[in-house]
């Protein structure tokens, strides 16, 4: 569709095509947006339900979760051959997450129904979580927008940590955080289940 006439001093464009081409990509950003933020709700919703402790739930959680960590420190130490510091920077981030997965289960609210075991994590934690998640996207854009020639040598070397090591340490931390708290949460299935018999 062309739109006709000529009126001094204005510009007047003389197809809609590159303003649909806008609001169509204008739409998909927000819906994009939109999904991210919805499914970052959705992961804090989860994180802080109140769940019934079953014993082959916690088995499965321990060993999928000692196996991710297993790969994935396998992973990086195989990358740290063309990325130097990237096994360092996943052992930091396991470590982390591995007290951040202690005081996690300090933090965590355990019950005893007649139904069983129930436990409530904690709502900082788990907003935590997110935040690493949503602060580690953040950080790449940043990363990606920036010239890396503009960072002096001289500044702290998190600062100048390249996307893959933050990236690396973030994953970690995350896998590090959930191995130590369904060790945990396993642990407590236990002790619950021989005072019961006791």
């Amino acid at each position: 569709m062309f739109i006709l006439g000529i009126y001094p001093g204005r510009f007047v464009l003389r197809s809609a095509v590159p303003i649909i081409l806008f609001a169509l990509l204008l739409f998909v950003l927000l819906a994009l947006a939109g999904v991210v933020l919805l499914s970052l709700a959705l992961r804090y919703r989860a994180g802080t339900a109140r769940r019934q402790a079953r014993r082959w739930v916690a088995s499965l959680n321990v060993w999928l979760t000692s196996l991710s960590a297993l790969l994935f420190l396998s992973f990086t130490f195989l990358i740290s051959f063309w990325v130097g510091t990237a096994f360092r920077f996943a052992l930091i981030g396991m470590g982390s997450g591995g007290i951040l997965g202690l005081l996690g289960l300090a933090l965590t609210r355990w019950e005893i129904q007649r139904e069983g075991l129930f436990y409530t994590p904690s709502r900082w934690l788990a907003l935590l979580v997110t935040v690493a998640i949503v602060g580690r996207f953040i950080y790449g854009w940043w990363h990606a927008t920036h010239s890396s020639s503009s960072l002096l040598s001289d500044q702290h070397w998190l600062m100048t940590a390249s996307g893959t090591q933050l990236s690396l340490a973030v994953a970690a931390g995350l896998i590090g955080y959930y191995l130590v708290y369904s060790v945990g949460v396993r642990l407590q299935i236990t002790r619950h289940q021989q005072r019961r018999t006791n």
